[in-house]
């Protein structure tokens, strides 16, 4: 059995709301090529992620902010600072191939969660682009996950 953990809870009318803008983001962000919704903040810009759901193996669409390591792209687990980890890291953990889009560009990806130096490394740039993720983790008991899209057959 899996630990419980503490954080905040998105339930209710909020959760229903958060998935309504979503889905608007999602639709804004494709029909602009990345041009509308591209950008959370000046310094924190957004993907659209696509994994396979684990449970109904239908395709999910996730928009979230990102960072360039390289020729990887960095996505964080936060969810605001939930207690539960978010839909599309648990699809990540049984699919990890997965689909980005950025702007225009879509590309397959392969997901892996960062550990140890890695982690911290990235997890220092990644406060440093969006400065909340700090306040995310100090809600939540749960590990954050970093987790790096390596592209794959590019």
């Amino acid at each position: 059995m899996s630990p419980r953990h503490t954080g905040r809870a998105f339930r209710g009318p909020f959760r229903q709301g958060l998935r309504a803008f979503s889905a608007l983001h999602i639709a804004a962000y494709r029909l602009s090529g990345g041009r509308v919704g591209g950008w959370l903040t000046p310094t924190a810009p957004v993907l659209l992620l696509t994994t396979r759901g684990r449970r109904s193996g239908q395709n999910r669409i996730t928009p979230l902010i990102y960072l360039v390591d390289g020729a990887d792209v960095v996505i964080v687990g936060s969810l605001g600072g939930s207690a539960n980890a978010p839909a599309w890291w648990h699809n990540l953990q049984a699919y990890p191939a997965a689909r980005v889009q950025v702007g225009g560009r879509r590309w397959t990806v392969r997901a892996t969660e960062a550990t140890g130096a890695e982690r911290d490394r990235l997890w220092e740039q990644l406060v440093t682009m969006f400065p909340r993720y700090a306040s995310y983790a100090r809600a939540t008991s749960r590990p954050i996950p970093v987790v790096v899209l390596h592209p794959q057959g590019k």
